[in-house]
């Protein structure tokens, strides 16, 4: 989310207009992330976040928005795009693509326990079950086609070392791609960027609340697998080695299997795309490190994290099992 575009006041305040939410009243830019410009908008009636997508396309961006739409209709927890008088939900700002949607309340949980690790892995199961009849289709843009695009660029920046591991889990995760087991794993419009920055608590007498999910620009139709992966190597790991939590991932995966059922195969080859989830990052931290784009409150991901999350879910496979 950083600051690439900046949006004066009198800008932001001319959209906020249009859509009807109230008059403007603070904006202030967001740090984090990496992908867009993002701003807190709040309004006399309402707190937003206003977007300007820096690198999805006017053609691109309605699938993203819709899914949202979607969810949002559908009870799942997620920021509701915002629509001009002629019901558009994606907007030009600066002559950019932009939106308007809801900021959701609460805060992020970042040394999440067991609790939080369950509440998410069960929203994203309702999350992937609510998709099912979402009408629009785009594949997952940071996969594999990508990673075999995007390790070429980034090779040269890499010490000899790093080059082996990263070629030989290209060639390993292109592989099982291509498997007629991959190709069996149910499917659909997935989230691909869950962390633990992207899904929001709030404090209850009963412990935290999952208040919501954002930030679905990386979405996209590939198998559900792969969205449960991503979420197992950030939510369900130690930070500072890379190792798994177990109690963390059981819980995780218990939570999701409880609200939709695990098959077989998607059983056998979790380990594979925790590996595979776990390359795709270490490629996409590097290629922002290392050809960086200007952003006035960027702060780049150290790549080195996710090298360490994919020796070790090459070297120390996690199987779930039920209880």
């Amino acid at each position: 989310m950083a600051v690439y575009t900046e949006v004066s006041f009198a800008e932001a305040a001319a959209l906020v207009a249009r859509l009807h939410i109230g008059e403007l009243t603070a904006l202030n830019g967001i740090q984090s992330g990496i992908e867009n410009t993002n701003y807190f908008a709040d309004t006399n009636q309402g707190r937003y976040v206003l977007t300007l997508f820096e690198r999805l396309t006017h053609e691109e961006l309605p699938f993203y928005l819709h899914l949202m739409k979607h969810l949002a209709a559908h009870g799942i927890p997620v920021p509701d795009p915002k629509a001009d008088a002629g019901g558009a939900i994606l907007h030009t700002l600066l002559g950019k693509p932009a939106a308007v949607v809801d900021r959701l309340t609460g805060g992020h949980q970042l040394a999440p326990g067991t609790s939080h690790c369950a509440s998410v892995g069960a929203v994203l199961a309702r999350m992937h079950l609510a998709g099912a009849d979402f009408a629009m289709h785009q594949p997952n843009l940071r996969g594999p086609a990508w990673w075999a695009e995007t390790v070429p660029v980034v090779l040269p920046f890499l010490a000899p070392e790093q080059r082996e591991l990263i070629e030989t889990e290209l060639a390993f995760a292109l592989q099982v791609a291509a498997s007629k087991a991959h190709a069996a794993l149910p499917r659909g419009a997935i989230h691909a960027d869950l962390f633990r920055d992207n899904v929001m608590f709030a404090a209850a007498p009963e412990g935290d609340v999952l208040t919501g999910l954002f930030d679905f620009y990386f979405a996209g139709d590939d198998s559900f697998l792969f969205d449960i992966a991503v979420c197992l190597n950030d939510w369900c790991i130690d930070l500072e080695s890379g190792r798994l939590a177990e109690e963390r991932a059981s819980a995780f995966v218990a939570a999701y299997d409880a609200v939709r059922p695990l098959g077989s195969g998607e059983l056998r080859l979790m380990p594979a795309l925790m590996r595979a989830a776990a390359l795709r990052f270490w490629v996409s931290r590097l290629w922002d490190l290392h050809l960086p784009r200007d952003a006035s409150l960027l702060v780049a991901h150290d790549p080195g994290h996710f090298e360490r999350v994919l020796r070790e879910r090459a070297s120390a496979p996690w199987h779930f099992a039920r209880a």
